[in-house]
């Protein structure tokens, strides 16, 4: 009996289930304080480094908080004493298995060579060797890549006149490579604006007098409709010459309503320069060499002068676009701005103007509020009853959702 109660505490130690071992495979994070933790390296930048933890999710640590970090899987150290310049450059960031200890890292290439140190204070940017071939040296296909936003808006009154307006736009952009520590090599832009509104008076009709002298009898006043539409599409293909400086080739696409526009097109080609570039901003200033082609729609006749005005002719023009874009983006708005000038060699009266404002408050998740404004000037607008004005203005409202790459 001794002996088999004796024999109970061994077995119910050996009935306890064992404590999980640490998963042999991944990363260790060890911070100053003594913690471990088990998972991933994902990447670093501006000198704090994101590790994923199965319990903490990711987690960001700056590198005077690290005491060791040993990763498994393979990557690339940019070193921000290296001039990174083209593909070649980008191929000789060296990469391999990753160990930090006393504030410096240490790759182990693969094929034997002698392992690189780089003190934690000079690495700019840390990401999986994957990620950085597929950046310097990968061209994404046509439908990949892409970033923009798409905007819809809408206006309905319904009282003694019916009227509506819709408005909506999509810009797309596709930079390659897509991350700002390598040399672009080329960018794709598509944008696409319209406004369409209507407002009509229904007919009605008004009570005559019969007991006038003469009698008046009832007449009916016709329905009257006033429509505005306004279109902008564009699409301009960038090749880069050096990190601030590239090669452009352009074309858009206009009509505008109200200024008897009904088709301008334009096909031309320049440079342009990157004046700034960081996280929160950007300033593109561009000129081009172009031509440029104008159709009027035709004008109807008064009742003061029922004889149609002859139709206004159709304009060739060989001009030039010299336009800016700025963008802000701040934590709680993101601001942008287009200015364009387009003068005509060839007929120097036909020259227009752009500009395009917009603000975008974050909402939820990809969704945001945007207010915007469109301000366009023709100068050669054709004279028409009642009298064309020259400059187009409007202002739009409505909801902007964020497109993103998958």
């Amino acid at each position: 009996m001794l002996v088999a109660l004796g024999m109970l505490p061994l077995c119910a130690a050996q009935s306890k289930p064992a404590a999980p071992a640490a998963n042999a495979s991944a990363d260790v994070l060890v911070l100053g304080n003594g913690d471990t933790l088990h998972g991933k390296l994902v990447s670093e930048a501006a000198d704090k480094v994101t590790f994923h933890s199965d319990s903490l999710g990711d987690v960001a640590v700056s590198w005077d908080k690290i005491k060791e970090l040993h990763a498994t899987e393979r990557f690339a150290v940019l070193d921000k004493t290296m001039k990174l310049r083209g593909k070649k450059s980008a191929n000789q960031i060296p990469a391999g298995t990753l160990e930090v200890a006393d504030q410096t890292i240490v790759l182990q290439p693969e094929n034997g060579a002698p392992a690189v140190r780089i003190p934690t204070k000079n690495a700019q940017y840390i990401l999986d060797e994957a990620t950085l071939k597929r950046q310097a040296n990968h061209e994404p296909g046509f439908f990949a890549g892409w970033n923009g936003a798409a905007t819809a808006g809408a206006t309905l009154v319904s009282a003694t006149e019916n009227q509506y307006t819709v408005s909506g736009g999509v810009s797309l952009v596709r930079a390659v490579p897509e991350v700002g520590w390598l040399d672009p090599r080329n960018r794709t832009t598509a944008d696409f604006t319209g406004s369409f509104g209507k407002i009509t008076q229904p007919a009605y009709t008004v009570a005559g007098n019969p007991a006038a002298t003469p009698p008046i009898p009832p007449s009916t006043v016709a329905a009257v409709i006033t429509e505005t539409a306004i279109y902008h599409a564009g699409a301009e293909r960038d090749e880069y010459i050096a990190r601030h400086f590239f090669g452009l080739a352009q074309t858009a696409f206009d009509h505008n309503f109200s200024q008897n526009l009904a088709l301008q097109q334009i096909y031309g080609g320049g440079v342009g320069w990157t004046a700034i570039k960081t996280p929160k901003q950007e300033l593109d200033v561009k000129g081009t060499l172009q031509y440029e082609s104008q159709e009027f729609l035709a004008t109807a006749a008064t009742a003061a002068d029922p004889t149609p005005p002859p139709p206004t002719p159709n304009m060739n023009l060989i001009g030039s676009t010299f336009s800016a874009s700025y963008a802000l983006h701040l934590k709680m708005v993101t601001y942008t701005q287009a200015l364009s000038f387009i003068p005509s060699y060839n007929e120097p009266h036909a020259y227009s103007a752009n500009e395009t404002d917009t603000l975008a408050f974050p909402a939820f998740k990809d969704l945001s509020f945007s207010v915007g404004t469109l301000d366009s000037y023709l100068d050669d607008a054709p004279l028409s009853e009642p009298p064309t004005k020259p400059n187009s203005f409007q202002f739009t409202m409505g909801l902007t959702y964020a497109i993103k790459p998958k």
